[in-house]
């Protein structure tokens, strides 16, 4: 018995065979690490950032600044604030790659999220250095 006319002829190959010539997969190794080292980095630093918070409860304006002008201080709140920014990108992206298939939707989301992530790391990195700097 043969196919029907209109009926799209049948793929024998295996799925190794059909995923060769797609394109290199070497690209997902480094996005991963990247995720993974600031997953850690967050993993310590976000202990020390609710313990500085807490440190903080009920101080006034001028406690704050002083202590955030110091530099271990200013430094790790840096640290945090690109970690922080760092892994939500990378975050938002897998998610946008994973359920987004309109690619010009996929497109302007991945750039709305790295003009949002960058903005928000710019203005945390200005605000703590403006403290830190003018405290």
């Amino acid at each position: 018995m043969s196919a029907p006319r209109n009926a799209p002829p049948r793929d024998f190959r295996t799925p190794v065979g059909r995923a060769r010539g797609l394109g290199s997969a070497k690209s997902g190794t480094g996005h991963f690490w990247w995720q993974r080292v600031t997953a850690v980095a967050l993993a310590l630093l976000v202990p020390w950032m609710i313990g500085l918070a807490l440190a903080l409860v009920g101080a006034d304006l001028y406690a704050v600044q002083a202590t955030l002008a110091r530099p271990l201080n200013a430094i790790a709140v840096s640290l945090f604030a690109i970690c922080l920014f760092w892994h939500a990108r990378l975050g938002l992206q897998v998610v946008v790659e994973d359920y987004i298939h309109h690619r010009p939707t996929e497109i302007a989301l991945q750039l709305l999220i790295l003009f949002a992530c960058a903005a928000g790391a710019l203005a945390s990195l200005y605000a703590i250095g403006r403290i830190a700097l003018l405290a």
